[in-house]
């Protein structure tokens, strides 16, 4: 995978989630000269409801900061009810009057559906607004939504003018999709040098999303000098903001000693953090550590709660991994009839290992009714996948069938079609 593509797989995962965060740190920037400033400086010492009061005096009066302020606390539940009606109610008369700050919140509320029914013509309508009065925050929500054509009709070339204007103001959520599009082509010719530039201005502001590509091209050489060292910077970079596939990738490389030295317990860490926050291939890792006791002391009752917990999330190895677990008995008390069933999850995924070991579970009866047919079918499919022994095993149990179960066979292995997993509530 590029850069570029991966970098566009996250971009559209997280933009978002950094949207909705917005309008809390956009509260800091709130013009609080003038009448208001006794009412602001209450709410900076915590006192939240004598503020909302004095704002509401003033708001009546028409002031549109106070209209603003108050919105915001209305927004954000500081000193009154959480009440996003209320808090369009009062973007909406500062905006009119032509305040900024509230036809960008405006914008984003009606893009999000707080408070109004979810309305992008209204959103890109009052982001307009504020944008062509120099809002960088404005001109950066119009990058974003013209470039994914979210609630509009995609246009490369207006999302190129916001995310320009965006990014002269260091908007670092503009300086990520500049990246973007340099890196993918999209209304400018593709430039890797300016794509990478684009994504370290956004790096060095502390997005962690162009840390995360930062990392990956200089971990793979992606148009960069390959780069071990400033790979881990990246990622660790993300990582410590919380960000799990940073956290993932970090755990790989310290398993491994792919450009840093090789360590089980740096490793175990990273992963345990990636894992905590769901990710299934870091639950998956962190169960297999446990069983063969990398990094900390072996327990396989850890190892099938962290097996458990990717396997609920459909990841065909630690449903594997749970099956040889119940049929071992290790970690858990043996259960043919459990092992069968998740054998039969990442089987049913393709998994050449389970679909190979369902076929000896068929031919032994273990937890199932004994079935020479169903044998041949799951060797013959993990054979298909590459699993050489499988089609050893096949040849096998044809020895014990007759040419019509053999043909029976063949067809049940044709007619199979992957499954999506089955996720757990």
């Amino acid at each position: 995978m590029t850069f570029s593509a991966f970098g566009a797989r996250l971009f559209l995962k997280r933009m978002v989630s950094i949207l909705l965060g917005l309008s809390i740190f956009w509260v800091a920037t709130v013009a609080t000269a003038g009448p208001i400033s006794d009412c602001t400086e209450a709410r900076k010492k915590g006192d939240f409801a004598p503020s909302a009061e004095c704002l509401r005096a003033e708001a009546d009066q028409g002031g549109a900061s106070a209209q603003c302020l108050l919105g915001v606390m209305y927004e954000n539940g500081e000193g009154v009810i959480q009440d996003y009606a209320q808090a369009v109610k009062w973007y909406q008369k500062a905006a009119e009057q032509g305040e900024t700050l509230s036809q960008n919140f405006l914008g984003l509320m009606y893009e999000k559906g707080k408070g109004v029914t979810q309305d992008y013509e209204q959103a890109v309508k009052w982001y307009q607004k504020a944008a062509d009065q120099g809002s960088a925050d404005a001109q950066s929500s119009l990058c974003h939504l013209y470039y994914v054509g979210e609630g509009v009709t995609q246009d490369y070339a207006q999302a190129l003018k916001w995310c320009q204007k965006a990014a002269d103001q260091r908007d670092a959520r503009a300086q990520f999709v500049l990246g973007q599009m340099f890196a993918n082509g999209h209304g400018v010719l593709q430039d890797s040098t300016q794509a990478v530039a684009w994504y370290q201005k956004a790096a060095d502001q502390g997005v962690a999303i162009a840390q995360v590509v930062l990392g990956f091209m200089y971990q793979h050489g992606e148009s960069v000098t390959q780069d071990y060292a400033q790979a881990v910077k990246w990622y660790k970079k993300a990582a410590d903001q919380g960000d799990p596939f940073a956290q993932h990738t970090l755990g790989v490389m310290y398993d491994t000693g792919n450009g840093v030295a090789q360590d089980y317990e740096q490793a175990v860490e990273w992963f345990q953090k990636a894992a905590d926050q769901g990710d299934a291939g870091a639950q998956l890792y962190l169960a297999t550590a446990y069983g063969k006791g990398l990094g900390l002391t072996q327990d396989y009752v850890q190892a099938v709660k962290w097996l458990r917990k990717a396997a609920d999330q459909g990841h065909p190895g630690a449903q594997y991994g749970l099956a040889f677990a119940y049929h071992n008995g290790l970690g858990l008390t043996q259960d043919y009839t459990q092992a069968v069933k998740w054998f039969q999850k990442a089987a049913d995924q393709g998994d050449a290992l389970a679909q190979n070991l369902l076929g000896f579970i068929y031919v032994e009866g273990h937890g199932v009714t004994q079935d020479y047919a169903q044998a041949h079918k799951w060797f013959n499919l993990a054979a298909a996948r590459g699993k050489l022994d499988a089609a050893k095993s096949r040849d096998l149990v044809a020895q014990l069938m007759t040419p019509a179960q053999i043909a029976e066979a063949q067809k049940l292995a044709r007619d199979w079609k992957p499954q999506k997993p089955e996720l757990k509530d």
